[in-house]
């Protein structure tokens, strides 16, 4: 009697697939947000909303970057990494299209959540996803992520305006962002069916603390927050700004998107030049061309907005990038690096969120957005002055054993 063949062992995904569904998930992870500046005007005046209350559509989304980075392990540990992947970026597309039809502010802000908790989740694991796929290639595929969300990014900033025109009004040139998160989502079938190593394991292993007691992790959190005060802040509110200044819908939309060019330009080229994982000088040189920028905004925002507002975001841009290897510089395991990140990313989002809720509540107060712009500025210098003390902490531990 012949024996009975064995299940068919799932087929991790090729080469192309990955990069495939590298580009399709990472390009959908900020649309969902960056979509809502260029209609922001349209928004408040249908809605009534203050700017203040507008700005939370740009808040929600960030608070739950920071929040869902604790249970997302969990839940990928318990349910299965790919598979909660692929709901994430359902949750995603339902709360995009809930979010077109929304009635009321409050309906508004419900589905903004879901919207953010899907980017918060998928977002937090798919670095996992990464990892455990090209391990050898960590570099060069983190750096197609990155600028995979800077192209989803720059595309949303600078075509979300011309297509509230288009589609005469804010609802379908929101709403119009669901297709990608459906493509991605049907790309991310195919991970998720033939994914090694992303089901549920019954194995418990010890898992690292959080690095509450660490100074350096507390720096790091400090510097990654500021940069995603200024990023997020700008985000929201830069098209309103130019809007407010005399620019048309369409303008402002492609000022907000030549931010996210440059931050998205900045990614690969601060990756290609930091080859020590003490970083302070590069650190110190993208924080210093961000105030500059900044700086040069606050001044005189109406001067040349296609040239200092890149040059503001080249220097986000670069500043992100090298803080995303800033725990992994710290951590002699993967899964301590995975705590480091948690960590950073629980309080650098929490406090990132407060940019653009501080920049409305400014402009609520003053009339326009002058003050908030050098709050910018000074947010900009603390980080610039934090950069010295972001050396690796075992490295400084070596030197002082070691005079």
């Amino acid at each position: 009697m012949p024996a009975e063949p064995l299940p068919a062992t799932p087929r991790a995904p090729s080469m192309l697939v990955l990069v495939a569904c590298i580009v399709l998930v990472a390009i959908t992870l900020r649309p969902g947000i960056v979509s809502v500046g260029p209609l922001l005007p349209a928004i408040i005046l249908e809605l009534g909303l203050s700017h203040t209350e507008a700005a939370l559509l740009t808040v929600i989304p960030t608070l739950l970057m920071g929040v869902l980075a604790l249970p997302a392990p969990w839940l990928a540990h318990r349910y299965g990494r790919d598979r909660v992947i692929l709901a994430a970026l359902l949750v995603m597309g339902l709360a995009i299209t809930l979010r077109t039809f929304a009635g009321s502010a409050g309906q508004l802000f419900a589905a903004t959540a879901g919207v953010g908790a899907g980017i918060a989740i998928a977002g937090t694991l798919f670095s996992s996803y990464v990892k455990a796929r090209a391990p050898g290639r960590l570099a060069l595929f983190m750096g197609l992520y990155a600028t995979a969300i800077g192209m989803g990014s720059t595309f949303a900033a600078a075509s979300t305006g011309l297509l509230e025109q288009l589609l005469q009004g804010w609802r379908w040139a929101s709403g119009a962002w669901v297709l990608p998160v459906l493509l991605a989502a049907l790309a991310w079938v195919i991970v998720e069916r033939r994914s090694l190593g992303s089901r549920p394991t019954a194995t418990a292993t010890a898992k690292p603390k959080m690095p509450w007691g660490n100074a350096t992790a507390w720096l790091i959190a400090l510097f990654f927050a500021c940069n995603n005060l200024v990023f997020y802040a700008l985000i929201a509110w830069l098209a309103p700004l130019y809007s407010e200044l005399g620019e048309s819908t369409a303008s402002a939309g492609l000022i907000l998107a030549s931010y996210t060019l440059g931050f998205m330009v900045a990614n690969p080229v601060f990756g290609f030049l930091s080859r020590s994982d003490d970083r302070r000088l590069l650190l110190a040189a993208s924080s210093s061309i961000a105030l500059l920028g900044s700086l040069a905004m606050a001044v005189s925002p109406s001067s040349m907005p296609l040239v200092i507002v890149p040059i503001a975001a080249f220097g986000t841009g670069g500043a992100f990038t090298l803080a995303m290897t800033l725990p992994l510089d710290n951590a002699s395991t993967p899964e301590e690096a995975g705590t480091w990140n948690a960590f950073v990313m629980l309080i650098s989002y929490l406090v990132g969120a407060a940019g653009p809720l501080v920049m409305g509540y400014l402009r609520d107060s003053t009339g326009n957005f002058q003050s908030a712009l050098w709050l910018l500025v000074g947010v900009g210098a603390v980080m610039l002055l934090v950069t010295p003390f972001l050396q690796p902490y075992h490295q400084r531990a070596r030197r002082q054993c070691n005079p």
